[in-house]
């Protein structure tokens, strides 16, 4: 018989909280429940406020701060200005350009409210209302259970709570999962669907060095866009209507007059994704030696396949410019977070810290760890499969949209508590968002040649890790493969928008759709994709199950040695803060903790990626810049660094000074602290900030958008 895990719960949560005071002021991704027992170091840190007002996240300042697409972003006005990054809102701009007119490269602005544009339907802004502990009705049916059966019991809890949390229109709800299946709180937000473009600087200035710069130091990006918030007449969550209205945020932030300097205090609130520093000795191990590398290899095959099909054709470049900037950055990421974690020692050092830590563990928390290793090892088997399949399915539009229609088609044959998730009633405007917007990223030629990629390297797999329904819809050799493809891509009508949008109004009632080659091979491929999700829940019901045992161990050993241990990352609102700083991160090289336009100019060089352009060249030139200029440097400031905690999904994340006024955005990591989501060294983390007063100079003096910063209060 199992040890209960009620116990294991409490200990965890007496651990946690008893290694909070020994947290230090650069690590740490605070939920904003633990800032009050922290108190003490953020006011040794410099923070001038009251910590404990920062606990309540739907107060001000944190509820100014939203989920914005993949990343985070803050109202900045009080009619529902949104301040992210350019890229994270590349989508957005993407969606409104086309070769004649050209918003990635030219930027835009929107002379009133009139002529701001429509984002992409699928883009959402989510506004964070409440934030519960569920942990008992969560795990009430799942305690005795293993495997498949511990999977469905949280998995049916967690819809029950969320159906009950939607059911005022307008909200969106989820269950976060904190210390690795230990504790479960319910997420409540409100859900804008009208998002429009605002202000978006040049590709030149938004995206400066792309590539060559991205994850690097010293940076001189402008990457930031202003997007607005509507909502319907009556105040409430609208999709796109000319009738709509600005919504009215809870709170804006405000922009601060001066700027910082080096050893000042700073403090970010955002969404991070997801981290993995409390992952065990063998996942440390499998990702350096193989997810790191075969993702790097995968991703830069894409790149190519892309690049070779869109080649001499403007139009379907513009439509992957999207994509494709969206696969450099996170197969620059995992080439950063390899060379980050060899750097560290990350595997050497974790494997022993868990010695140690399993040697004064108990005998009943080892034998679940043990278990838990077996689960683990289990999965290794179908990695390469799984990521390839997976790819297949994200990395399409046509073939991705059929698969959606076929799922949402089974699904929706069954009771809606009961459905997958991703195919609820509650998910049925998002998925008709995502099959309008494949108009504008999708080209017949590029999609097979991304298809060719992936499937041939499926071809190429062991007959262990083969599906069958994947072996007889494609064929068994690269020739059958091209055939299939041609066949398929010449034959179906779902390039059409229409054609899409038909067949979801059949497969949202679970209704038999209109014929097409593409929905026939989805109907043969979806069957496969259940049984395998099947094979996966069984094994997460597992590792939800056996994990807090581990999680029990590591709290108590933490606590002894007095380290600080916070939930992993997992997309809720964080909290995290230190200080403006430089960087050392070799022998002999020292960076400073600021750069100016000055780096611009030194980097331009009139060809894609160091294009300045020629209006910000001639400003920089006229040293023309106002109170934005720092007073200690006398001239204008570009980007900062810190050293706050981050990772993937902090883009956009709103970085605040001591007094709480927006002084930075943040939207990139050092190269050195690529790995911090696995593995945080304090001699490398960094966080690279867009300095307000640099997104001020611009709109004042660059490309001017005086109604925009009054709006701002500027």
């Amino acid at each position: 018989m199992e040890p209960s895990m009620k116990p294991i719960r409490t200990a965890l949560a007496l651990a946690c909280l008893a290694a909070l005071p020994a947290a230090h002021a650069d690590e740490g991704m605070w939920m904003p429940s633990q800032l009050p027992q922290i108190a003490a170091q953020m006011r040794q840190a410099g923070f001038a406020g009251d910590p404990a007002g920062l606990a309540d996240l739907t107060a001000a300042p944190l509820n100014a701060v939203v989920r914005a697409g993949g990343g985070t972003g803050a109202f900045v006005s009080a009619d529902g200005l949104v301040l992210t990054n350019h890229h994270v809102a590349y989508g957005v701009i993407q969606y409104n350009s086309s070769p004649q007119r050209n918003l990635i490269d030219n930027g835009y602005i929107a002379a009133d409210r009139a002529a701001e544009l429509p984002a992409n339907p699928d883009f959402r802004v989510l506004v964070t209302v409440g934030f519960d502990r569920v942990t008992d009705e969560v795990l009430a049916q799942a305690r005795g259970k293993q495997g498949r059966a511990y999977y469905d019991a949280v998995d049916a809890a967690s819809k029950r709570i969320v159906a009950e949390c939607e059911r005022e229109a307008g909200y969106r709800c989820s269950i976060a999962n904190m210390y690795a299946g230990t504790d479960f709180y319910r997420i409540r937000q409100l859900e804008l669907r009208d998002l429009r473009l605002v202000y978006a600087p040049p590709r030149a200035i938004g995206n400066y060095g792309d590539e060559v710069d991205n994850f690097m130091w010293p940076r001189h990006s402008g990457d930031f866009t202003l997007l607005r918030a509507y909502v319907g007449p009556d105040g409430k969550p609208a999709a796109y209507s000319p009738d709509n209205v600005p919504f009215q945020p809870p709170s804006h932030l405000q922009l601060a007059k001066d700027g910082p300097r080096e050893g000042d205090f700073a403090m970010l609130a955002g969404y991070p994704g997801v981290t993995f520093r409390h992952r065990t000795a063998a996942e440390f191990a499998e990702q350096v030696e193989w997810t790191l590398p075969a993702r790097v290899e995968v991703m830069d095959a894409l790149l190519a396949a892309i690049d070779a099909s869109t080649r001499g054709n403007a139009e379907a470049a513009t439509r992957y410019a999207s994509q494709v900037q969206s696969l450099k950055n996170n197969r620059k990421r995992a080439a950063g977070e390899l060379e980050g974690l060899r750097r560290s020692d990350a595997v050497r050092q974790r494997a022993q810290d868990e010695k140690a830590m399993l040697a004064a563990t108990s005998a009943a928390d080892r034998r679940q760890i043990q278990a838990l290793a077996e689960v683990l090892a289990a999965a290794s088997a179908s990695r390469e499969r799984d990521l390839l399949l997976g790819l297949v399915a994200s990395q399409t539009q046509l073939l991705r949209s059929a698969l959606q229609l076929e799922r949402l088609r089974i699904e929706s044959a069954r009771p809606d508590a009961e459905r997958e998730k991703g195919f609820q009633a509650r998910d049925v405007a998002l998925i008709e968002g995502m099959l309008r917007q494949v108009q504008r990223r999708f080209d017949p030629q590029v999609e097979k040649a991304l298809l060719r990629e992936l499937l041939g390297r499926y071809l190429a797999l062991p007959q262990a890790q083969r599906v069958p329904e994947f072996d007889e819809a494609f064929g068994r050799t690269p020739a059958e493969l091209e055939q299939t493809l041609e066949r398929l891509y010449a034959a179906t009508a779902l390039g059409g928008e229409a054609a899409r949008l038909s067949r979801l109004e059949a497969a949202r009632q679970g209704q038999a759709m209109e014929a097409d080659p593409m929905l026939e091979l989805a109907a043969r491929l979806v069957p496969a994709q259940i049984r395998l999700e099947a094979e996966q829940k069984a094994r997460e019901g597992e590792q939800l199950r056996l994990r807090p045992a581990y999680m029990h161990a590591l709290a108590a050993w933490r606590g002894k040695q007095g380290r600080p241990l916070y939930p992993d990352a997992n997309g809720t609102l964080r909290v995290s803060y230190g200080s403006l700083q430089g960087l050392e991160p070799r022998d002999a090289v020292s960076y400073a903790p600021v750069t100016t336009v000055a780096g611009i100019v030194q980097k331009n060089t009139g060809q894609v990626p160091f294009d300045a352009p020629q209006p910000l060249l001639d400003a920089i030139a006229r040293g023309d810049f106002g109170d934005t200029a720092d007073p200690a440097l006398g001239t204008q400031t570009v980007n900062f660094l810190t050293n706050l905690d981050t990772t993937g999904g902090n883009s956009g994340s709103p970085v605040l000074n001591a007094r709480g006024e927006l002084i930075g955005l943040n939207f990139d990591s050092n190269w050195e602290a690529v790995s911090a989501s696995w593995w945080f060294d304090p001699r490398y983390k960094r966080a690279v900030h867009v300095d307000m007063r640099y997104m001020r100079w611009l709109m004042e003096t660059v490309y001017p958008a005086p109604h925009v910063l009054r709006e701002m209060g500027l």
